[in-house]
């Protein structure tokens, strides 16, 4: 695709050592370390909260953010030049131009899920969303509607919302889910009540991209008329997805998980049938009294433009990304043993390959691959050292769940990239096997989930 070849174009030129420019305005993403000898020399190093790499790291890390599409900057930067005007201002030409930016990008968004236009509502995040629903729904039927079902799963601001909820006296029901991640569709029936408010599902989990079977989550709900929410963060423009089939009620969206910018998100709210919430903020009554505040103009188009080119490319993408996740994990599985993909290999968004390593210790392999920037997990909780309550969730041992890394593909990523994160992953991983007792004892044949183990 012509995007690709001219993001590939635009980092190899700023790749290229400047001498003056300062080496922390370097823009490259990972160019410099696929090269067979990244940045020789100290004069290139970049050290940074005391970690010291030869260059930019390759970047492997989509589900916590993605880069700007430069189709995408360059229609924001057009809006900040010419869109100046307050988008809620009636009164004059400024404002109009600025108003018609904003709704051919409600368009674009709505386009994207299947929705109409009139049904999106423009706020700053996902997590702006998320909140908004769970909380505001509850609220507004607080006096029939006492109960909340979501999984173990969800996104933490899901969680934290679900919590919070509960300090107020509602009740939440928490379902488990299967080994592979999925929802059982027979525990999600059970547990409805005459009293539940709102069901919260992820299409798309951050953490281990499995795809929950969401037309037939839509269809319980539907039966039981009980609104249906699901954070479509990491499901638009990556998935097909269509707001009808599904039968949602709400959904929540980012612009940055999809090539977007950052701070800039929608909702979906269906009109018909009617559902309501409040809103968690008052003012000046924009986004039809659901989120006030002025919007940020050229943040919406740059969202608007996002949806609508991953709706034209979405084909070609899922068959890039499918192709650079096959050659990572076959990459891996050839020159290592104890590889375990975590969450279901068939319901599953390619660009999410979450792998545990048996017998390595999490954080250190994580320190060790200081050349590929991925996670062990959701950006908004890895500063936590506990091990993924989504893995632990799934019924993954304490052990693996600690070793665990989340490898994100993206629109743009190559395959010089992957031969390399496959490179630099197997030589981590071997070198802490070589350093691992436990390892030295499976390799002899001693089964050591048996060995009882006494304590000094």
């Amino acid at each position: 695709m012509a995007s690709k070849a001219i993001f590939s174009t635009l980092r190899r030129s700023l790749t290229k050592p400047n001498r003056a420019v300062s080496r922390r305005h370097h823009l490259s993403t990972s160019s410099a370390a696929t090269a067979s000898e990244p940045y020789a020399g100290d004069e290139h190093a970049i050290v940074m909260k005391g970690v010291r790499i030869s260059g930019r790291p390759l970047y492997l890390d989509m589900q916590s953010t993605t880069p700007l599409d430069p189709r995408v900057f360059d229609a924001m930067n057009a809006s900040s030049i010419y869109d100046y005007g307050n988008p809620h201002s009636r009164t004059h030409l400024y404002g109009w131009e600025a108003e018609n930016a904003v709704e051919v990008a409600r368009i674009q968004v709505a386009k994207l899920i299947g929705a109409s236009p009139k049904e999106i509502v423009f706020l700053s995040g996902a997590t702006e969303a998320n909140n908004t629903v769970v909380k505001g729904v509850m609220h507004f039927y607080k006096d029939k509607k006492r109960h909340v079902i979501t999984t173990q799963t969800e996104h933490k601001c899901v969680l934290d919302s679900c919590r919070h909820l509960q300090q107020e006296g509602f009740e939440v029901t928490y379902l488990p889910v299967r080994t592979d991640g999925l929802v059982d569709l027979e525990m999600l029936r059970e547990a409805i009540r005459p009293d539940t408010g709102l069901v919260s599902v992820m299409a798309v989990n951050n953490e281990i991209g499995v795809v929950q079977p969401m037309e037939e989550i839509g269809r319980i709900c539907k039966e039981h008329k009980v609104p249906f929410h699901t954070d479509a963060a990491q499901a638009i423009g990556k998935i097909p997805v269509d707001v009808e089939k599904w039968n949602v009620s709400f959904m929540s969206m980012s612009g940055h998980k999809i090539y977007g910018p950052k701070g800039i998100g929608a909702m979906y709210v269906r009109r018909r049938p009617r559902v309501r919430l409040e809103p968690l903020m008052n003012g000046g009554g924009q986004e039809r009294g659901l989120r006030s505040g002025t919007l940020a103009t050229q943040q919406v188009v740059g969202f608007g433009v996002a949806c609508e080119l991953a709706m034209k490319e979405m084909e070609y993408d899922e068959k890039w990304i499918k192709r650079l996740q096959e050659r990572l994990l076959n990459g891996v599985r050839e020159k290592l043993d104890g590889v375990v993909v975590n969450g279901s290999l068939e319901s599953r968004y390619a660009g999410n390959l979450n792998l545990s390593f048996a017998y390595v210790e999490g954080e250190s392999l994580l320190m060790g691959l200081k050349e590929v920037a991925v996670s062990s997990g959701s950006a908004c909780t890895s500063a936590s050292l506990e091990p993924s309550y989504v893995l632990r969730a799934l019924g993954v041992d304490e052990d693996m769940a600690h070793t665990s890394i989340r490898f994100g593909i993206g629109r743009f990523t190559t395959e010089e990239e992957i031969d390399k994160a496959v490179e630099l992953t197997v030589k981590q991983v071997e070198k802490l096997r070589e350093m691992s007792p436990l390892y030295e004892m499976v390799k002899e044949g001693i089964d050591i989930k048996n060995i009882q183990w006494s304590q000094h």
